[in-house]
């Protein structure tokens, strides 16, 4: 929408009425002549003209420019596979930097911890997060946040809702619980699962991860032996046996590093208790 700013027109009278009266006053050549009218040109334009909506959607994608740059391949990969599915609602006051899972793995060092997109009955459970950057219009309130875990049959193993206070910046949010993999019954094959985001019950990002069977579950498969109730026990307590997957290592951010970092110390605090 193109609006006339009517409050200018004096100033711009003015501005016309110097630049003819130089033009007139003392001989000139074309080229200086030429500049005082391109001057006046613009201030004419700048002045009276003005764009409506367009120009405050200019501005705020001018604004969301550099948090583009600060996007992880998972965010992104997440957030257009949400916005392809029912229920996802854009919200321009949040943004989505980073999605994914730690997974825990107790071993004779302690506890150990991992970003990944691979988990494995070997683990002893894996944690969703997320990272977001929240608006002014945004901030300063209670948000809702949900995190669901679905299998590769599309049955929902894993649900969590947590309400957190949402800050102006960036935020970096862990479930409290975990999903439970080593000795769990209730988690079973392998495959692609997914994991779902949501903001105040809006969907907002979709990541996909992989789900192996554990070590021994592998060994019994190619045997074709059964697993007895002994050996699931001493699998459950010797984890420091297990084998993880290897991967590409993966950026994180420096709010996920001290994430962690606070994590991994609090949990080594409780062990020594």
């Amino acid at each position: 929408m193109i609006r006339l700013k009517r409050r200018n027109t004096a100033w711009l009278l003015a501005m016309t009425l110097l630049i003819g009266f130089a033009l007139l006053a003392a001989p000139v050549s074309a080229a200086v002549q030429l500049s005082l009218i391109g001057v006046l040109a613009v201030a004419i334009i700048a002045s009276m003209i003005e764009l409506g909506p367009e120009r405050a959607s200019l501005l705020d994608a001018l604004h969301r420019a550099p948090l583009q740059r600060r996007i992880t391949p998972q965010a992104r990969e997440a957030s257009e596979r949400a916005a392809a599915r029912a229920g996802y609602f854009n919200r321009n006051g949040i943004v989505m930097l980073d999605i994914g899972l730690i997974a825990m793995q107790t071993g004779v060092e302690g506890l150990a911890m991992r970003r990944t997109r691979n988990i494995s009955k070997d683990d002893d459970g894996a944690r969703p997060f997320i990272t977001l950057y929240v608006m002014p219009e945004e901030a300063e309130r209670q948000a809702l946040i949900r995190y669901e875990i679905y299998n590769h049959l599309g049955e929902e193993q894993y649900v969590h809702e947590m309400k957190t206070y949402l800050r102006e910046g960036e935020l970096s949010l862990l479930a409290d619980h975990h999903l439970p993999l080593a000795g769990n019954r209730g988690v079973d094959g392998n495959g692609d699962w997914d994991l779902r985001v949501y903001v105040d019950n809006n969907l907002i990002g979709m990541h996909n991860l992989m789900l192996s069977p554990s070590v021994n579950e592998r060994r019994r498969r190619l045997s074709g032996e059964a697993e007895t109730e002994p050996a699931r026990r001493s699998r459950s307590r010797n984890l420091e046996d297990a084998v993880i997957v290897d991967e590409a290592e993966q950026p994180q951010t420096t709010q996920l590093k001290d994430l962690l970092q606070q994590t991994n110390s609090s949990s080594r605090s409780r062990g020594r208790q």
